[in-house]
């Protein structure tokens, strides 16, 4: 800044911020040391409750605190506080200064200097304790003729009445509404924030579909459901008897849990179609009956169990495993639910992902069920040499023998070995490489794999056309911002603008970019109601409104009215804000941060965002 102006600036000592910031937690005050005097430029609210003097009653006056000395302070400390700013020196003393209301108070001072870059000292810092608990009693003209016991109680009933006045002070006056924007974190698509301004009343047995039980329970539910979706299909194919009791008790405790699930949806909420929420039992079972009912009832029947007995008739076995693919149609439910997360690009990476590899197990168990049916002439009773499970069989040296006192084939590859061969064949065909050491050979399996390419070029096409859009947008802020500092560099070379104030340009876009992180506020609350946009404003600007004693008494609808007012604007280090002589149009009020007054390039004083 040149010589002879005046201003408020931003500033650029990173010591002397980190000293502000840290206010609340001592009581002290800052005081220029290029000016006689040493006047004071800043004192923190510690200071301010502690002599009972207001911020700016103490401004301009010296650092020495010679507006407190009173008949009782010390002649001989007084001189060497002044001696010590003098020699710009560290030094401690235990005086005894006067408040504002002429109270004697022992106070335990400390000074240090403060050294610019240049080694020079700027500042002074002065903090204070106040000791007078630990002192003789103070006598004074109030006191004269009382014993020394009197004096005593005296003073310990002064400091607990002043920790009684400064408690209150801490307690935030401005009470605000809770926000009314909702929580994402819920399953169902079709949940509108306005459920969570006010719960409605329900009878005792209605859950709320929003409440954090349910919540917890669809999570369940969806874990559950994509077990279901990767177990159904392999046991159908595999024709897997559930001869394994932990398989078998695990089934059955999904099956019991999908039964609670039914009757959990017989007395759970739902949105009507007008956007309300429908607690009245009869309307709740109606809906449910008319919705998911009967799906989710073939879905809990215990299927695994039937099968596990071996006296059931093979036909009926097959057509109760055949029964279990019904389950699958429970994904409805999940992919409603997903519905919320499609936002997150992260989010349907992995969900794409998923589906790319649920569709993959799928396809693997038509392909063995294929080769299964094929593999052996039922009518014929021979087995087919160019079905794909024989040639695997060859080739891994597990081939099929005929059993000829029982009449049937045995041998031929693991269960585990073919459900490998068969994901690995879905997914290089899904993924268009195909090395060809697993082909189709039957016309079934040669029109399955043409079906099965159809479907994975669409699934290849979608899969990587969404990452790259997924990409593109994880990286949209860092190309625009990029681009933005490209733009303003050739225009300040177009302009031939001096170097020095280039550089405040890029640290200003470069500052500014870091708060805001390329968020345009103004854009976002124009897309808001008046009254959304209002709560937000009002959360925007709460620490304006906590801290600042101008809006202690206002109202919740005053401070509303004046939160869409208010602008957030961001200055870098260095900044000039105001010059003198400049009109003043806007109120402004610090949050973050701290000013510094300057005049005939001295700082006169520091404002930080209690000021």
């Amino acid at each position: 800044m040149p010589g002879g102006k005046r201003g408020l600036v931003a500033p650029q000592n990173t010591f002397l911020e980190n000293i502000v910031r840290r206010s609340s937690e001592s009581s002290f005050l800052l005081g220029n040391a290029q000016i006689v005097d040493w006047p004071v430029v800043y004192s923190n609210d510690g200071f301010c409750k502690l002599s009972g003097y207001h911020r700016a009653d103490v401004m301009q006056k010296s650092s020495t605190c010679s507006f407190m000395y009173g008949e009782l302070t010390d002649k001989k400390t007084i001189e060497k506080v002044r001696q010590t700013f003098d020699n710009y020196e560290s030094n401690c003393f235990e005086v005894l200064l006067y408040k504002k209301n002429r109270t004697p108070v022992w106070f335990y001072m400390q000074i240090a200097p403060i050294r610019n870059e240049h080694e020079k000292v700027v500042l002074f810092l002065c903090t204070f304790k106040d000791i007078t608990l630990f002192k003789q009693p103070i006598e004074d003209d109030s006191t004269k003729g009382w014993t020394k016991f009197a004096r005593l109680t005296r003073a310990l009933t002064n400091s607990r009445s002043v920790l009684q006045q400064l408690t209150p002070m801490n307690k935030t006056e401005v009470v605000h509404k809770h926000s009314r924007l909702a929580e994402v974190l819920q399953l169902g698509s079709d949940i509108l924030p306005q459920y969570k301004q006010e719960a409605p009343k329900t009878p005792p047995h209605i859950i709320l579909h929003y409440c954090a039980f349910k919540t917890t329970w669809d999570w369940v539910i969806l874990i559950l459901t994509f077990y279901t979706a990767i177990m159904v299909p392999y046991n159908v194919s595999f024709k897997t008897k559930q001869n394994n009791i932990a398989w078998l008790v695990l089934d059955s405790v999904v099956d019991v849990i999908f039964l609670v699930d039914i009757v959990l949806n017989f007395h759970t909420t739902f949105v009507g179609p007008g956007g309300e929420v429908i607690s009245d039992p009869k309307l709740i079972r109606m809906n449910y009956l008319k919705t998911w009912f009967v799906i989710d009832l073939l879905s809990c029947l215990p299927y695994d169990i039937i099968n596990a007995f071996e006296n059931v008739d093979e036909g009926i076995s097959s057509l109760f495993s055949s029964l279990k693919v019904v389950r699958l149609l429970r994904l409805g439910r999940v992919a409603r639910k997903l519905d919320h997360y499609l936002e997150y690009g992260a989010a349907v990476l992995v969900l794409l992902v998923c589906v790319f590899g649920l569709v993959a197990h799928w396809l693997a168990c038509i392909w063995y069920s294929i080769g299964d049916y094929e593999v052996i002439d039922e009518v014929t009773n021979t087995i087919q040499m160019d079905s794909w499970l024989y040639q695997l069989a060859l080739s891994i040296g597990t081939p099929y023998r005929y059993n000829t006192s029982a009449g049937i084939w045995e041998g031929g590859p693991s269960k585990d070995s073919l459900y490998v061969s068969s994901l690995y064949f879905t997914m290089t065909s899904l993924t268009t490489i195909g090395f060809g050491n697993i082909a189709p050979t039957t016309d079934v399996e040669k029109m399955f794999s043409v079906a099965m390419m159809m479907v994975g070029s669409l699934l290849y096409a979608t899969i990587f056309g969404n990452v790259t859009t997924i990409f593109q947008q994880m990286y949209a802020n860092t190309n625009r911002y990029h681009e933005m500092l490209n733009n303003v560099r050739d225009f300040l070379k177009l302009y031939q603008v001096p170097k020095g104030l280039s550089e405040r340009v890029m640290d200003y876009i470069v500052s500014t970019w870091s708060m805001s992180k390329g968020i345009d506020t103004e854009k976002v609350l124009s897309i808001c109601p008046k009254d959304m946009r209002a709560d937000i404003c009002v959360h925007l600007n709460r620490k304006v409104f906590n801290e600042h004693p101008a809006f202690r008494l206002a109202s919740d609808g005053c401070l509303r009215a004046l939160a869409v007012e208010f602008q957030t604007i961001h200055c870098a280090p260095g900044d000039l804000i105001y010059h003198a002589g400049e009109s003043v149009d806007a109120l402004c009020f610090v949050v973050s941060g701290s000013l510094e007054v300057i005049q005939d390039d001295e700082v006169v004083a520091i404002l930080d965002h209690l000021s």
